[in-house]
């Protein structure tokens, strides 16, 4: 893990480079002339060199789409491959924070450099607030050296990307790793879904179950075009198993090639079908356990695996294998 010699600082927008304008805070440029400012008041020598460049337009993380991960993944590894960056830390608001990491953990395997992404709860220039730190923390961290691949930097931590979540509003200390049972099968990375595979966008849906749901509502989202499904059960991976008419929307959509994922909606929960009859039949109308899995990371992996234009039963094989270090310890 040697110290970086060229690091890109991308910008994407987010709390920690904003403004206040007319409406309230908003994304502003700018940001790498306060960068410089701000690093004259640190210290260099537990710096790496850097440059910076701005991804416009800048956005308020809350617009962050699937577009937006595709566009993030080219620049890093357009910065990388073409101009030579040996790390890069991207700056990201921090409603969607923990679903870019994830998502790029899956869109950038095997690119053998360190990505750290942070951003911050209050705008940089806030007296006491958390911009400063975060940022020049992430950057004495990679020079401190990094493994390679995907990070989220936040209060101090660095947190693996793909398990990380955002788990308090308003507190500097927002982003955690919560403790879930990860004992997937540890699998080495295929060119069918590395860095180097084309992708594309994907038509996809996150559905929690929960007592008011219908089988009519589950058949409008198969409907509407989803090429994958990431289903929040209860508990060990269960759900309305007597309810004939949501079994049978689940078994259709499955026949129809729709990949159905499955995650836990506890907080340190994790998937395990077998244990319960309401479980096991989910798994037989063709649902996927993905264990211990966020549902920022199932989310993220499910559309870089759609996005290769891998075939449903590809996709089923590899969502249930660790690739990166989400779902095994």
């Amino acid at each position: 893990m040697a110290t970086p010699e060229k690091l890109l600082v991308l910008y994407t927008g987010g709390t920690i480079g904003m403004q206040m304008s007319a409406d309230g805070l908003a994304p502003a440029s700018g940001f790498e002339a306060r960068m410089r400012t701000q690093q004259a008041s640190e210290n260099a020598s537990e710096l790496p060199q850097w440059s910076f460049r701005e991804l416009l337009p800048l956005i308020d993380s809350a617009n962050m789409n699937t577009g937006h991960w595709l566009t993030l993944r080219d620049e890093i590894v357009s910065a990388v491959q073409r101009h030579g960056h040996d790390a890069v830390l991207v700056l990201h608001g921090t409603d969607t924070l923990a679903y870019s990491a994830a998502a790029l953990s899956f869109l950038l395997l095997g690119l053998d450099v360190p990505v750290v992404l942070t951003g911050a709860m209050q705008p940089a220039g806030v007296a006491g607030g958390d911009a400063w730190p975060n940022l020049f923390g992430a950057m004495r961290a990679l020079h401190r050296g990094v493994a390679p691949g995907v990070h989220l930097y936040f209060n101090g931590q660095l947190l693996h990307g793909a398990r990380c979540s955002k788990l308090r509003s308003d507190a500097f200390d927002a982003f955690q790793v919560l403790p879930r049972q990860r004992q997937a099968e540890h699998v080495g990375i295929s060119a069918l879904i590395d860095y180097r595979q084309a992708r594309e966008r994907v038509n996809l849906a996150v559905l929690p179950l929960h007592p008011a749901l219908q089988a009519s509502h589950l058949s409008a989202l198969i409907d509407s075009g989803v090429k994958g499904v990431l289903l929040e059960c209860y508990g060990s991976g269960t759900g309305p198993a007597g309810d004939a008419e949501l079994m049978a929307v689940l078994r259709d959509a499955h026949a129809r090639g729709v990949v159905l994922a499955a995650i836990s909606q506890c907080p340190q929960g994790h998937v395990q079908f077998g244990v319960y009859a309401a479980g096991s039949r989910l798994a037989e109308e063709g649902l996927v356990s993905c264990g211990g899995m966020t549902r920022e990371a199932a989310l993220g992996k499910l559309f870089a695996l759609l996005g290769a234009g891998l075939t449903q039963a590809e996709v089923e094989h590899w969502l249930a294998r660790d690739l990166c270090g989400e779902m095994s310890d």
